[in-house]
């Protein structure tokens, strides 16, 4: 029994080591944590629970089998609480042949993932990898199919978040691509299917990783991640917050979050938000923060698409997703970019029942041959589809232009929206006054008075949330001071809600 233990205690000691001390030193030099130093930051402590410490590698080509295993086969697989509540994460190890993947490795994450699912937790994965084992071939390359199997699975099912906290390359990305929210960290962290390298052999292009696939470019330009952190403490400490956001599985809701934030707390600033000239931007987000409990405010993909804001906060202690257009960026106008975010958020939210608050303030689709060559008419009915599609509770409300077909797809009342509100200041039409009157005076183009005359006959017409209430479109027209209230009662009184669509395998949506 006695050499028993021994061999456990050596073997533990081993795990926790990695791939030594020289490595670890290493990884501390470039501002990286280690495996578990990360998973000591963003659990509760005491909390973790390990699995699989002492698998290792079966594999024994080219030298593997002189190179004694480390047990673990680097990664750090198991489950632990974040503020009591149970996640399942798994930590690769870079220190341990790179983090490289191998068959273990992939079993030891599929492990993990087949119980979340099971008892209904999230999935959260530290990536520092440098890709597939090449001594294993297939085998590698089958752990990563493998791998991929239980993200499509689990989608909708448990949350799922990818943290790049290291090389994240060829088929390793997919991955946390299927995933539902990406972090990464600057400067140590990168995302790419082709190395620099590979780049520069095929179409002679010299990039660093950074400019390739760092976090500046991944939550920037192309939209792949979501968030980007300075540090990986930081990184970690917000996914804990974020994760206070959202239920555990999509059996049961979110959890709720007591407030000292009245419910009917009026807000007099609002009633002069919106400036008295059309063409005036305004920040869109001081009225959500101005409106949400404690004016907290948790913002997915801040620095992509900034013409559209998503994100959760909480409404009377419940979880809300937040789609809004942002008139500071582009006029609020929908683009491809901003499609596409928005859809993906309102998709995620209505799997997880998470009711959804719609700001709108949008003058139509970006115009232009960049944005119909690249697909507007597809990206633009992604969101459609979305709202559509949703069932959950859906509130809405116009501050200011909702023109055209973004009317339409901004959670208008024919996509089935359980409540729709607009401010005074809402002008809700088909288009706006000056290019309306152009075109239906078109003869009368060249005479000023004549066509201000009909511009302001046009603005008072249509350019108001009138004609809108008196159809039915419109469920109320209230004061910007008290949306809050208005939202808050909304919302409770939808908790019930029940909605089903056709039944169907899955609808076709225009990917």
């Amino acid at each position: 029994m006695q050499d028993i233990l021994r061999q456990l205690e050596d073997k533990r000691s081993a795990a926790c080591m990695g791939g030594g001390q020289e490595r670890v030193d290493n990884q501390h030099k470039k501002g990286k944590l280690t495996a578990r130093e990360r998973l000591a930051v963003l659990l509760d402590a005491g909390s973790f629970e390990e699995w699989d410490m002492f698998k290792e590698h079966r594999c024994t080509n080219f030298g593997m089998a002189e190179v004694d295993p480390v047990p673990g086969d680097g990664i750090v697989t198991g489950y632990g609480t974040i503020n009591g509540r149970v996640v399942f994460v798994f930590s690769q190890d870079f220190t341990v042949f790179g983090g490289s993947l191998s068959e273990t490795h992939a079993e030891k994450i599929c492990k993990i993932m087949d119980q979340a699912m099971r008892v209904g937790a999230p999935v959260i994965g530290l990536n520092d990898s440098g890709g597939a084992r090449i001594q294993e071939g297939v085998n590698s390359l089958a752990g990563y199919a493998d791998v991929f199997q239980r993200n499509v699975l689990a989608s909708g099912v448990i949350p799922q978040i990818s943290v790049i906290m290291g090389p994240c390359a060829g088929g390793a990305v997919y991955s946390p691509a299927m995933t539902d929210f990406i972090a990464m960290v600057r400067g140590t962290s990168y995302m790419f299917v082709t190395g620099p390298d590979v780049v520069k052999t095929v179409t002679h292009e010299t990039v660093t990783a950074e400019e390739l696939g760092g976090a500046a470019i991944h939550t920037g330009r192309s939209g792949v991640a979501d968030l980007a952190f300075e540090t990986d403490v930081e990184a970690l400490l917000e996914v804990r917050r974020l994760i206070d956001f959202l239920p555990s599985s999509n059996r049961v809701g979110a959890p709720e979050c007591p407030t000292q934030d009245p419910v009917d707390r009026a807000e007099p600033s609002l009633d002069t938000l919106v400036p008295s000239n059309p063409h005036a931007a305004y920040d869109m987000r001081e009225l959500i923060t101005k409106v949400v409990d404690e004016g907290d405010f948790y913002e997915i993909a801040p620095d992509h698409a900034r013409n559209i804001m998503t994100g959760f906060a909480r409404l009377d202690g419940q979880t809300i997703g937040l789609v809004a257009n942002q008139p500071l960026v582009l006029a609020g106008c929908l683009d491809i970019d901003s499609a596409c975010k928005a859809a993906r958020f309102v998709r995620f939210c209505d799997s997880f029942h998470i009711p959804l608050v719609t700001f709108v303030d949008v003058p139509g689709f970006l115009p232009g041959t960049s944005q119909e060559h690249g697909g507007i008419i597809r990206h633009g009915a992604k969101l459609l589809y979305a709202y559509a599609e949703a069932t959950v509770p859906k509130v809405t409300v116009i501050t200011r232009k909702a023109y055209g077909g973004a009317y339409d797809v901004m959670a208008s009342k024919h996509l089935r929206g359980d409540v729709n509100y607009a401010w005074p200041t809402a002008e809700i039409a088909v288009m706006g006054p000056k290019g309306a009157v152009e075109i239906i005076f078109r003869h009368e183009r060249d005479d000023d008075e004549k066509i201000q005359a009909r511009t302001d006959e046009y603005r008072r017409t249509f350019a108001n949330p009138f004609v809108a209430s008196a159809r039915g479109f419109i469920d109320d027209i209230i004061m910007p001071h008290a949306t809050r209230k208005r939202l808050c009662r909304s919302l409770s009184m939808l908790r019930g809600k029940k909605i089903e669509n056709p039944w169907r395998k899955h609808g076709n949506i225009p990917l």
